[in-house]
């Protein structure tokens, strides 16, 4: 079971990102994917979050509504899209993902101790 993040860089503030987590080795639908992030000196949190049927999504407050999280069923890749960036979302982003049932529209809770699956991390940096 492997998820690799990639899309990470420098962006200046006001700019756009696309992040993606590609994923092999797992029942696709059988999992809730979810993006966390940490900054130097921060604890991990929850950005947002997909379900495994791809309909429902989670964001976190302070990146709700200039972030859009989507799931290509057949690509096996989940997007992070992230506009208007700011220096503070400049944190090593993560993939992650939890088995749920199949294809259900159910949002675990998106804290890391509920996802067993991560991927390696990729580094975002907002310059202002």
């Amino acid at each position: 079971v492997q998820l690799q993040a990639s899309g990470g860089g420098l962006v200046q503030a006001g700019g756009s990102l696309r992040l993606s987590c590609a994923a092999s080795g797992l029942l696709w639908d059988y999992y809730a994917i979810a993006w966390f992030r940490q900054a130097p000196g921060k604890e991990r949190e929850g950005v947002s979050c997909i379900t495994s049927n791809g309909i429902s999504t989670y964001y976190a407050d302070d990146v709700k509504g200039r972030t859009t999280i989507l799931r290509n069923i057949g690509e096996n890749t989940v997007y992070l899209q992230m506009d208007n960036v700011r220096p503070e979302d400049t944190a090593v982003y993560y993939c992650a993902a939890t088995r749920v049932k199949y294809n259900t529209d159910y949002i675990p809770p998106v804290n890391p101790g509920t996802f067993g699956v991560w991927g390696q991390g990729t580094q975002v940096t907002v310059s202002s």
